[in-house]
């Protein structure tokens, strides 16, 4: 356990680019880190509400949502439920979420409504409410409001990134993002991590754009990589995280040690 004592470690997964394994890696990377024995939430921003689904939550069963919290008409605390992953919760997300940026587009503290949903569960937490050791907040593949919530709300950037072609360019555009948050809204941001999603050692682009991200970002890329794989796509229709579906797969054991590698970084950032 990080046995954290300034409240959660707040990590948003955001790339503007879809398909990159963002939601994927939320899931599974809050299951890897739950099943090394942190206690982590999951936060859905994204109406899709892909993670919500990935972690077993039905639509049905989503009383309250990030929607609710993002309107003020609900807590953080009160949206929480609990996921098929022991020490694992999701608050989860609904289609609502879609129309939330025309609801408080005019209000002035409208990139600031998640900020405060989370400092006031830290609070709670202080008060013999639920602690939790991470917080990871999967944002939809676009800058939006909900996006700029996401940011101004987090202590770091986990930035998950497909071995392809434009992989360069849409990183290039999410560091000049970060930048400009950095410089706004939330002066603590910064970059934890690049994370190479389905990676296929085969493909010698795939080695290629590798490379080229390294020497671009250096260590902040994890030595990590989540390799291509089908077990990883199937376990989303299953309402599980891979690491539930098929603990002995190369994509599991590789969230596993991104896990490990996350922890270590934290452990570093605090002996800093």
């Amino acid at each position: 356990m990080t046995g954290q004592t300034n409240g959660p470690r707040v990590l948003v997964l955001a790339n503007q680019k879809g398909g990159v394994g963002k939601t994927t890696t939320a899931i599974n990377l809050g299951t890897a880190l739950a099943a090394v024995g942190e206690e982590v939430l999951v936060v859905d921003l994204d109406p899709q509400g892909n993670a919500s689904t990935g972690l077993g939550v039905e639509r049905r069963n989503r009383k309250i949502s990030t929607y609710d919290v993002l309107l003020g008409e609900s807590s953080l605390a009160d949206a929480i439920v609990p996921t098929v992953v022991p020490r694992l919760s999701i608050a989860p997300s609904t289609l609502d979420l879609l129309g939330v940026e025309l609801e408080i587009a005019g209000d002035k503290d409208r990139a600031f409504r998640l900020k405060r949903a989370v400092a006031e569960l830290v609070s709670a937490e202080q008060h013999g409410g639920k602690r939790y050791d991470y917080v990871l907040i999967d944002c939809p593949p676009s800058l939006n409001l909900l996006t700029i919530n996401a940011l101004a709300s987090a202590d770091a950037v986990v930035v998950p990134l497909q071995c392809e072609f434009f992989a360069l360019e849409g990183l290039s555009q999410l560091l000049s993002t970060v930048e400009q948050v950095t410089r706004t809204l939330n002066p603590k941001l910064s970059i934890h991590g690049v994370v190479l999603t389905m990676y296929d050692p085969r493909n010698n682009l795939a080695t290629q754009v590798a490379a080229d991200v390294r020497r671009f970002m250096g260590d902040k890329v994890y030595e990590t990589m989540i390799p291509r794989n089908v077990r990883v796509s199937e376990a989303p229709s299953h309402g599980k995280p891979v690491l539930l579906y098929d603990l002995k797969c190369s994509g599991s054991q590789a969230y596993l040690k991104l896990a490990s590698e996350v922890i270590q970084r934290e452990k570093r950032l605090r002996a800093a």
